[in-house]
């Protein structure tokens, strides 16, 4: 054989073993890629559907009367929803409601909005924390499968690391090699070739956003996240150690405290309240008193104030603008109002400021509009090569077989594929830990069809 002709048995060789791997890999994520697609493009807009659905609880009509104090409007809210002052949500806007978090006698959570001119209480919603709305509480934990708790979280963690190998395997199989027809544009045609091209095109041109989504979406990961964040924070590159100065921490993390926290500071524990020297002198601070106090040290509107969580607690300011460099978390002794942490953006590593740019642009706000509509179109895209993938196999399958790709006779080169593979699982072990199950599949097809046809 010359050496061009074995030259071409091997790129066929490594083209049919990437191949084989995009195609199991697409047809076990598939499902949720489409679930992903759905309902991330749904929580883009999730300030607009929540303005659609509960604009009679989230809007007022703005007054030239000055706004009524904090304490005064959880005072009404309390009055008709009894229970315990969870958290305080100034009005983030002129024509916006102060939302006032109580967590009920009976236990339930609740967000009862207030006008802030004139004290009515416009009604009340179960409290779906950051998402803001029951319906975009239900979106987000499809988005996540927090459904399915510890599992779940493991599935979408697998989906994100096979999703950016798809990107990356899908450009590779792409690629022209001398064709000039359904590359940048779809081919004029129907059936099986359309949907190729289409499948193709799409995602030559989405296959960056997919990457940069998957990448942004990982740091909330159960395994993954958490060996980032552990890595970054021993490089110094995440949080900075040492922060808290001397003040003496508790056990309850910030992440577990707040209804969304910055994703660097959620492992981080909170401040405690310094000792008073009189018990009778232990006197919390007013809510008002903490208003005025975060407003002057030039807190961005549309912050939250949390509050106490038993004697040794702390108020919490916090605020996630469309703008991340307005990102602030500011914890205040709940006695003496003395600032005991102030962190906005700038006082975070390389690391952390890269994670939360990228998760504000992964949940559409960094750039507005602008930004919504491009990963909305992105998350389109995704469905619709989720959809093309499915109509390719069916209408490629024989009848009554899965109509995989071949395996490649040369096993030399795949083993290259074999390599790559590896590295991959060193970088995303979940996915790691199914290329070795899909493979010990492979090897034992393999290890079976010599016996069978001796049978």
């Amino acid at each position: 054989m010359s050496s061009t002709t074995s030259r071409g048995a091997s790129v066929s060789a490594l083209y049919r073993a990437v191949w084989r791997w995009h195609f199991y890999a697409g047809l076990i994520v598939l499902p949720f890629m489409i679930l992903i697609a759905v309902t991330g493009a749904l929580y883009l807009f999730k300030d607009e559907i929540n303005d659609a659905f509960y604009g009679d609880l989230r809007k007022v009509a703005p007054a030239v009367t000055d706004r009524l104090s904090p304490s005064g409007l959880s005072a009404r809210a309390l009055a008709a929803y009894p229970g315990k002052l969870k958290s305080y949500h100034p009005p983030a806007a002129p024509d916006r409601a102060a939302t006032v978090k109580i967590v009920g006698e009976d236990g339930e959570k609740n967000a009862v909005y207030v006008d802030p001119y004139n004290g009515t209480v416009l009604g009340s919603a179960w409290d779906a924390g950051f998402a803001g709305s029951p319906l975009m509480w239900t979106v987000r934990k499809l988005h996540s499968l927090e459904y399915i708790g510890w599992w779940g979280n493991r599935v979408i963690e697998c989906v994100a690391g096979w999703a950016v190998l798809l990107a990356v395997t899908g450009v590779y199989l792409w690629w022209p090699r001398g064709r000039k027809v359904g590359v940048a544009l779809p081919r004029r045609t129907s059936g099986r070739p359309l949907w190729r091209d289409l499948h193709a095109v799409t995602g030559i041109y989405t296959a960056g956003f997919i990457v940069f989504l998957a990448m942004t979406g990982l740091p909330w990961s159960g395994f993954w996240g958490k060996q980032f964040y552990d890595l970054s924070y021993a490089a110094g590159i995440g949080m900075p150690d040492g922060y808290w100065g001397s003040y003496p921490t508790s056990t309850v993390l910030t992440g577990e405290a707040l209804e969304r926290a910055p994703w660097i500071l959620e492992r981080q524990p909170l401040p405690l309240s310094g000792p008073v020297a009189e018990a009778a002198e232990r006197v919390p601070a007013g809510l008002d008193a903490i208003v005025e106090k975060v407003e002057g040290l030039g807190i961005h509107p549309g912050y939250s104030i949390a509050m106490p969580g038993g004697p040794e607690g702390v108020f919490t300011a916090s605020v996630y603008p469309d703008d991340i460099t307005y990102e602030r978390v500011i914890h205040l002794d709940q006695y003496t109002g003395e600032v005991l942490f102030d962190m906005d953006l700038a006082d975070l590593g390389a690391l952390g400021r890269a994670a939360e740019w990228g998760i504000s642009v992964h949940m559409g706000q960094e750039f507005g509009l602008a930004n919504q509509i491009v990963l909305l179109l992105a998350c389109l895209a995704m469905v619709l090569m989720s959809v093309s993938a499915a109509v390719m196999w069916w209408k490629r399958r024989p009848a009554g077989s899965l109509g995989a790709p071949a395996l490649p006779a040369d096993w030399r080169i795949p083993r290259t594929v074999l390599v790559i593979a590896i590295a991959a699982g060193l970088f995303f072990p979940l996915v790691g830990l199914t290329l070795l199950v899909a493979g010990a599949t492979e090897l034992a097809l393999a290890a079976a069809r010599p016996r069978r046809r001796a049978a």
